[in-house]
């Protein structure tokens, strides 16, 4: 009897090793202690994802101001690349950059420090846009661990080794779930969620298929709005709703103790159970134009989840809880003037309030700040055109569609800029004009990492270095 019951533990135990050779074997075979970090600043924190490590545009970092003034910013490096939208993300000293080039989709990674390339995969895409804007990458590259997740505009969704950019994993969503061609393509970024990838689909039937590109109002979901795959096999784990997918990213909270999944999609937004895949509810909010998006993330602070829009109906402040929401505030659809309607630009909240790019053209963006409990507007600044923000201790990174790039103190008390950052390369020879290195569209909001800012424009990727205090985490 006693040998059985060794005989059966160690059957236990081999099929415990067996499976957990299995799992490493589908998910490249590394986990996140084997990956190498190539970094060699202390200082700082990595940027995995869209809108950074916490999702919501802000960084952790510090000491990079005295007196409410920018110590100093210098370029360190720059870089051609293909074209896009897609900012990169940084891991382990490691930057993914994801852009087109000619009929292809490639994701570079280089060192984050120097630019200098590490490896590079490429895949075929035949992706044109409807309105004439570039065909590269509108979503960011993912990292997890020992893994990085890449959807081009065409929605071919890659899992990839960030050791040396071999293939895991790749499913066609279009394809697989039928998904007609929206207005700019797909550009909603997947995020990962324990074992889980969740990404914003919204495939169709098949009599929707044939529904020529960009004509939504004719199209129907079906059962795929929201998708949650597998992070190491790319199988589908759970799939609900028949919204059809826009343009803003899931986002993740954790409310009184529970995990809450939010996506803003093209009628309006859910709220859900991350890991099971229940819905709580859907609050209907879009523009009744048929060529409109929901592009801004969802911002959740506490139990509260703003959501806003620049075709129609503006924003809205929600009170959440398991199964419903309650409004707190929301713009009158019946008036032109709106509390807050951001493009494509997702607001960030710093202490009671909400700072963000207000406009959908050039001529009426503004820069706003919002008091979060109320809508109440403190200020509002004109004349820059669209543009992006990054929060940093205590102070707004801002981009403009043109190219520049200034600072400006979080206070609701008034805008003030207090440094203009050139973005410039010093000429070879002496007496040569410095070139400017970003032009327009400057569409993607800076990210931070280690004390070096990226920000890219058409074509042209940036590294600033940021001089911090002795002494600074």
């Amino acid at each position: 009897m006693a040998a059985l019951f060794a005989w059966s533990a160690y059957r236990v135990r081999l099929g415990r090793i067996l499976l957990a050779c299995a799992v490493a074997a589908v998910s490249g075979g590394s986990h996140a202690a084997d990956v190498p970090d190539l970094g060699t600043r202390q200082q700082g924190t990595d940027w995995p994802a869209f809108l950074g490590p916490a999702g919501d545009g802000t960084s952790s970092e510090t000491g990079f101001f005295v007196n409410g003034r920018l110590r100093g910013a210098k370029v360190l490096w720059h870089r051609a690349v293909g074209s896009g939208y897609a900012m990169p993300s940084v891991s382990h000293g490691r930057l993914f950059e994801f852009s087109r080039h000619g009929g292809q989709n490639r994701l570079a990674c280089l060192r984050a420090e120097t630019g200098e390339p590490l490896w590079d995969f490429a895949y075929a895409t035949d992706y044109e846009d409807l309105y004439g804007y570039e065909g590269g990458p509108r979503c960011c590259p993912v990292v997890d661990d020992d893994r990085v997740y890449i959807m081009g505009a065409e929605g071919v969704l890659h899992c990839l080794s960030v050791i040396d950019g071999s293939l895991i994993w790749k499913v066609d969503t279009a394809q697989q779930f039928g998904v007609v061609q929206n207005f700019f393509g797909v550009g909603s970024t997947p995020v990962v969620e324990g074992d889980l990838l969740i990404a914003a689909i919204g495939g169709s039937p098949p009599e929707s298929r044939s529904v020529p590109p960009g004509q939504l109002d004719r199209v129907r979901g079906a059962d795929s709005g929201v998708v949650a795959f597998d992070k190491r096999t790319g199988a589908v784990r759970y799939q609900f709703s028949d919204e059809l997918a826009s343009y803003a990213s899931p986002t993740l909270a954790t409310i009184a103790g529970r995990r809450w999944g939010f996506v803003f999609a093209r009628g309006g937004l859910i709220g859900f159970d991350p890991v099971t895949g229940r819905q709580d509810f859907h609050f209907p909010w879009r523009a009744t134009i048929l060529e409109s998006v929901n592009a801004a993330n969802p911002v959740v602070v506490g139990s509260e989840v703003l959501i806003s829009e620049t075709y129609g109906p503006g924003a809205a402040l929600l009170r959440v809880q398991p199964g419903g929401y309650d409004v707190v505030w929301q713009d009158e659809p019946r008036t032109r003037r709106k509390i807050l309607q951001c493009h494509w630009s997702t607001p960030i909240h710093h202490d009671g309030h909400i700072y963000a790019c207000s406009g959908r053209h050039v001529g009426d963006a503004e820069l706003r700040c919002i008091e979060w409990r109320t809508g109440a507007v403190k200020w509002s600044h004109a004349g820059l055109g669209r543009s992006s923000l990054l929060l940093v201790d205590g102070h707004f990174f801002c981009l403009v569609e043109n190219g520049s790039l200034f600072v400006f103190p979080a206070t609701p008390e008034r805008f003030e800029p207090s440094n203009e950052i050139p973005v410039e390369a010093v000429g070879d020879a002496a007496g040569d004009e410095p070139k400017r290195l970003l032009r327009h569209p400057a569409w993607a909001a800076p990210i931070l990492a280690h004390g070096l800012l990226y920000v890219r424009g058409p074509e042209r990727l940036v590294c600033l270095e940021l001089e911090r205090g002795d002494g600074e985490p």
